[in-house]
């Protein structure tokens, strides 16, 4: 599950401290805790890992692979509250323009993005 994030225009995204994608940026992403509601894990992850409050506005879409036992759930936000802070699984945080992402840890985020973008217009 995960929350493309819009601050000022920009998408907020976070880079990896460990794991797959480390040093490189994704959209901030974690699992749902059990019995947890969907929308609150993923304003749960982005104040852990970016900092920010954020008011859900919308489900994006639902990503799965095939033999990958993970399966995505991408919401929009929007900032309400809080401040750009790393959490303690990332390294640094930040907003950026959809046309002039930073290296991404996932080819999915430039799609999902990309699909945010055109959605948006």
């Amino acid at each position: 599950m995960c929350l493309i994030c819009v601050s000022c225009g920009e998408v907020v995204m976070v880079r990896r401290r460990t794991g797959v994608g480390a040093g490189k940026w994704s959209i901030p992403a974690g699992y749902v805790d059990r019995g947890e509601v969907v929308e609150e894990a993923a304003a749960r992850e982005i104040r852990e890992e970016a900092g920010l409050d954020v008011e859900i506005t919308g489900l994006l879409g639902v990503y799965s692979r095939p033999a990958d036992k993970n399966v995505l759930v991408v919401y929009a936000g929007k900032v309400v509250g809080g401040g750009l802070t790393a959490g303690h699984e990332i390294t640094e945080v930040g907003a950026f323009d959809v046309e002039a992402l930073p290296p991404l840890a996932f080819e999915r985020d430039a799609k999902i993005i990309g699909e945010w973008r055109d959605g948006r217009s």
